[in-house]
């Protein structure tokens, strides 16, 4: 990559406002972090794709200068639609708030925010009838040509079309990039999830044929000049739980010659046992030489299965998000000594640890760990100390930073099983 080497498997922090919450840059070279996610969607919302472009691209902006990804900004034009959706219809305690239409149909409404299956996904269009007004407002629409949407930030009205994401993640200048995909809900219909699947296909060779264009065309404003070297395009594999759209997925994605593969639609709904299936479906179909990336997980258990199966890389915002409630990572057996409901964490603000002198995880190597206490981090926390949270982010960083680096050791070693039974059996 232009910004250096990855070794997999690797374990991608998310990085939403091109800051992975609470950490500097440095502090995360301190805890071994190689490559992170930063957010097409938000980063061209604030503070622009065109003013980082001029500030010399993300890596000069943020002051990183190892590799980054971007993802396209069509889930999060998606799930923060419906997000939305949901918030309104919580707040305003209505049975029916939003509606789904299509041009050959009557409107077919949402319940309780949830996805409605038997809706054709020719033209999708969220809206939220105020209580007040009687009004719909609009949240987004997704049609063939793109999404329009509102933004989240302002209420201002922006078109996300496959060539206008590529062209802003050129403007960001991240080493590794992703088609402008159409992210499959979860549960959908088989028909349904095909109609996506295929949208999904025609929005990445859009996306294609636009990053081709790009790299070689100089076109003022959108081409990167300060990567070192070109960048690197992943398509985007949908299709539901469904193991013939997967496999058909992979297929077509696997054979439009992107540089790797990202595995999305993934972590939004389903059993975990499915999600492994769907990994088992899917992974066979790729090219070995191809980097595959899973968008979206990153739990412990997780991480294990999905390298088993093939996966080199994963983005998450669980260790930092975990940090902000009180969730620190510990491992299995720390947590079946303190009796802990998860097997993989403890709630710092429990009672239990307001004078407990051991380190969160006496196994963990970490600056924090070697330096403060449980009752240190149960007073910062519970006093609503910023560093409380930045300590429980750099620990939890760390946390699957390291694991990652065991789980590469193992599998050198020919050990990974061994260490997949220590942490999961």
């Amino acid at each position: 990559l232009p910004h250096g080497k990855v070794e997999t498997p690797s374990f991608v922090p998310v990085g939403t406002q091109a800051s992975v919450k609470a950490l500097s840059s440095q502090e995360l070279k301190e805890i071994g972090v190689k490559i992170f996610f930063g957010n097409t969607y938000h980063l061209f919302l604030r503070p622009g794709a065109q003013v980082i472009q001029k500030l010399g691209g993300i890596h000069k902006f943020m002051g990183w200068d190892g590799p980054i990804m971007t993802d396209s900004g069509g889930f999060q034009v998606f799930s923060l639609g419906l997000g939305k959706l949901k918030l309104k219809i919580e707040k305003e305690k209505l049975k029916i708030a939003g509606r789904y239409e299509t041009p050959y149909e009557n409107a077919s409404p949402v319940c309780a925010g949830k996805l409605d299956p038997s809706v054709p996904i020719r033209r999708l269009r969220m809206t939220f009838k105020e209580s007040k007004t009687g009004k719909n407002q609009f949240l987004a629409e997704f049609a063939e040509e793109g999404v329009r949407f509102k933004s989240h930030l302002d209420g201002s009205e922006h078109f996300l079309t496959p060539e206008k994401s590529i062209q802003i993640q050129k403007q960001l200048g991240a080493d590794i990039i992703l088609a402008f995909d159409d992210c499959t809900p979860y549960p959908v219909d088989y028909a349904y999830a095909e109609l996506s699947m295929e949208r999904t296909h025609r929005w990445a060779e859009r996306s294609l044929k636009e990053f081709k264009r790009l790299r070689t065309k100089t076109k003022a404003g959108l081409r990167p000049q300060f990567l070192a070297s070109g960048q690197s395009l992943y398509g985007v594999i949908q299709g539901s739980t469904f193991e013939d759209l997967r496999k058909k997925s992979a297929r077509f994605i696997d054979a439009l010659g992107t540089e790797g593969i990202a595995i999305g639609g993934m972590a939004v709904g389903e059993s975990k046992k499915l999600m492994y299936k769907t990994l088992e479906w899917t992974i066979p179909e790729l090219e070995e030489e191809k980097p595959r990336h899973l968008l979206g997980v990153g739990e412990v258990d997780d991480i294990f299965e999905a390298v088993e199966r093939g996966v080199d890389t994963l983005d998450c915002v669980t260790p930092t998000r975990l940090a902000r409630h009180k969730n620190l990572f510990v491992h299995p057996k720390i947590a079946a000594l303190e009796k802990s409901k998860s097997r993989f964490n403890l709630i710092i603000t429990n009672a239990k640890y307001a004078a407990d002198k051991s380190p969160v995880d006496p196994l963990c190597q970490c600056v924090v760990c070697q330096n403060y206490s449980r009752a240190y981090l149960h007073h910062l926390y519970k006093s609503n100390e910023i560093l409380g949270v930045r300590l429980g982010t750099y620990h939890n960083l760390y946390f699957l930073v390291s694991l990652m680096k065991q789980i590469r050791e193992a599998i050198a070693d020919n050990r990974f099983q061994r260490l997949k039974q220590e942490w999961l059996v």
